[in-house]
């Protein structure tokens, strides 16, 4: 099974710090926010990881290289200045991926979700498209994003209880993302509302700790937090 690490992002929240540093490889805690990922990756026995990238991509292929200093082997999709939005984005990986199940992941969030648990995820997809891993909402996103109810995911506005925010993680079938041609240009929601109405999206509700990191603020609270756990 492969991942995909999703580092394409301009991160204008961010700047002026990712006017001269690609979002993935702002640190916490000693290390980039994708470096937590490429960890946590091979330590739960990962070997192949795919990593899109567009904003000082150059940047984040420099650093990361071939992957083996991490124990991986690393393939890199560019994508063209201004990025194509995360649907478009994993199409255009898809020759990398392969037509197996793979797991997705935000190069600018941070979770201790547990990726080992992927593999049994993706083997049991089934007829889903999707198995999205949501969180509480957080206090800049107070509306989430989904409703979820037994496994099963909704559309927020047709669940009639609180909705949870998806937390940039999921399992995908790459059936999902094979109408779209290579270099397109498309965001993830639409397709997972599309399928969310064929009931061809399941997740599941992570409890432990979340952070999207799409401010200064939350960067330097982040880094305080897991510096002081060190």
């Amino acid at each position: 099974m492969k991942a995909m690490l999703l580092a394409a992002g301009r991160g204008e929240r961010l700047r002026p710090l990712t006017d001269t540093t690609p979002k993935p490889l702002l640190r916490v805690g000693g290390r980039a926010l994708i470096v937590w990922h490429l960890e946590r990756l091979a330590a739960a026995g990962w070997r192949e990881v795919v990593i899109n990238h567009a904003h000082l991509g150059e940047q984040i292929v420099a650093t990361l290289g071939d992957g083996s200093a991490f124990g991986l082997r690393i393939a890199y999709s560019p994508e063209p200045a201004g990025a194509l939005e995360t649907a478009g984005g994993i199409a255009t990986a898809l020759p990398l991926l392969g037509r197996a199940p793979f797991l997705a992941i935000s190069s600018d969030v941070w979770c201790d979700w547990d990726v080992a648990r992927a593999r049994a995820l993706a083997a049991n997809l089934g007829r889903q498209r999707a198995h999205l891993i949501l969180v509480d909402n957080p206090a800049h996103h107070p509306a989430g994003d989904f409703g979820f109810d037994h496994g099963r995911v909704y559309s927020a506005g047709t669940f009639p209880h609180a909705a949870l925010t998806y937390s940039g993680i999921a399992i995908f079938d790459p059936a999902l993302f094979a109408a779209l041609s290579i270099g397109t240009r498309m965001k993830l929601r639409p397709l997972i509302e599309h399928e969310i109405g064929c009931a061809r999206v399941s997740g599941e509700r992570h409890g432990g700790r979340w952070v999207d990191v799409g401010t200064p603020e939350r960067l330097a609270e982040l880094d305080a937090e897991l510096a002081s756990a060190a």
